[in-house]
């Protein structure tokens, strides 16, 4: 196995994720010379390049750069959608040591107290909010994030502190190579089902991650989860929820777009919380992140700081167009539960008012197991605009189309199937009151067109 001191460059595979970009930029901040190959430039990989990555496009070993080739001083950093490549095989051929993105954020658990936040869905607002909190408290932390966080415009902090707070993701198991000092767990709605195969082994991989925790921390368990955690006799277990729970929200107020409540916790109560972002589904983010913060050490002011300075994450409930006429906003959900939270939040936010979602499914497999569920979720809407299934990693599977969501919405509920490629067209000739763009595809990539095309109307 290298040693982390002979570590002198570091490659990517799939360089242009979220996830692994966070790292990447961690390796740049450290002075190694950083490259990779991903299969589509982005915004993201752009950056990456500015910032002294070097990124190439098509899978072809002559293109790795010669300060990648020697094994006794490359790590290569892989994400696990990533399987079939030419330049993965040759790596592994040759010898070099080859880690999961998992496994390196793994490492940085075991020489800092890891904060981390799991879960189906929530994981990331939770985490930004919490690296948020901490980074501008007395106690600083360093951060990898699953999303661009508006304050900082990126995924990643760093900083000396001995903090640092992870998303853990679940998706091949990745987080069972974490150690958390602290974690919260936000839901646990079964979910890749391509890699778990049942609803029983999603569980039990949660299970198996709360006996992760390191002695003396902490589990900050949502309230009313199907799992059963097992973590050791020295961990402290706590719940949470918007209403109930250890820590909980209390005299919620939401009017004229602010929200305010008091967070009730074990330790102090803080009243005159204010949120940055003012959305619904936030109060239970806020409360999650604000407990690991505050077990920590950060004070009231600090909390009352941190939430009101907070302004989101690129993708997360993101307000594109917010005017008397017209609301245009995009979010990352792309579980049936990650739909229903982020539709009872603009149900919430805009009673009186008519709302579209537009909505692009994230996998063969995840249609073809959730189509119901998904179907129910966008129900709670008035218009459901359906575009064709974004496949990722995956192959075909006969069958499974958006027409299955689309069969099974409810009646009373006005639906579209439309074409990726049309959309533009569709909306150039629509007019809109609250329009929001779900799904995890490539879909967003045409939300700042949409936002122009529906402001100039």
């Amino acid at each position: 196995m290298i040693k982390t001191e002979n570590i002198k460059s570091v490659y990517f595979v799939g360089a242009g994720g979220i996830g692994m970009s966070a790292i990447a930029r961690y390796f740049l901040h450290k002075g190694l010379f950083v490259a990779g190959y991903d299969k589509t430039p982005s915004a993201l990989t752009a950056r990456l390049e500015e910032e002294g990555m070097q990124i190439h496009y098509t899978d072809d070993t002559s293109l790795i750069p010669e300060a990648c080739l020697d094994p006794a001083t490359t790590l290569v950093v892989y994400t696990p959608a990533i399987t079939d490549l030419s330049e993965l095989a040759y790596f592994r051929a040759e010898g070099f040591e080859i880690q999961k993105r998992a496994q390196v954020l793994g490492t940085l658990t075991r020489s800092h107290k890891g904060l981390c936040v799991a879960g189906t869905h929530g994981k990331t607002t939770t985490s930004s909010m919490c690296a948020h909190v901490m980074h501008q408290s007395h106690l600083d932390c360093n951060a990898f994030l699953g999303g661009i966080t508006k304050n900082y415009g990126t995924n990643y902090i760093l900083s000396e502190s001995d903090y640092v707070v992870i998303e853990a993701d679940e998706y091949d198991r990745s987080f069972h190579w974490l150690r958390p000092w602290m974690t919260v767990i936000t839901a646990t709605d079964p979910d890749h089902l391509d890699i778990y195969g049942t609803k029983e082994a999603y569980l039990d991989s949660f299970r198996h991650y709360t006996t992760l925790i390191q002695p003396g921390g902490a589990l900050i368990l949502h309230l009313g989860l199907e799992m059963t955690p097992e973590v050791g006799e020295d961990v402290t277990t706590y719940t949470y929820s918007r209403d109930e729970g250890d820590f909980h929200a209390a005299n919620i107020v939401i009017d004229n777009g602010e929200i305010t409540f008091d967070f009730i916790s074990p330790l102090e109560n803080v009243t005159g919380i204010s949120l940055g972002q003012p959305i619904p589904i936030n109060i239970e983010n806020a409360v999650a992140a604000m407990a690991m913060a505050q077990l920590n050490g950060c004070t009231a002011d600090e909390l009352r700081d941190g939430m009101r300075t907070y302004q989101g994450v690129d993708r997360r409930f993101d307000f594109k167009v917010k005017n008397d006429r017209h609301v245009v906003l995009s979010d990352y959900a792309h579980h049936p539960m990650e739909i229903y939270q982020s539709a009872k939040s603009i149900r919430e936010l805009y009673r009186n008012r008519k709302v579209t979602a537009l909505f692009q499914p994230h996998l063969y497999s995840r249609t073809r197991d959730f189509y119901q569920e998904f179907a129910d979720s966008l129900s709670l809407l008035d218009e459901v605009v359906l575009c064709e299934i974004y496949p990722a990693r995956e192959e075909p599977i006969p069958g499974v189309t958006s027409q299955l969501i689309y069969d099974h919405l409810k009646p009373g509920v006005e639906r579209q199937l439309i074409r990726k490629a049309d959309v533009l067209d569709y909306v150039s000739h629509r007019d809109f009151d609250v329009l929001i763009v779900l799904g995890a595809g490539d879909l967003d990539n045409e939300v700042s067109k949409i936002a122009e095309i529906i402001e100039s109307k």
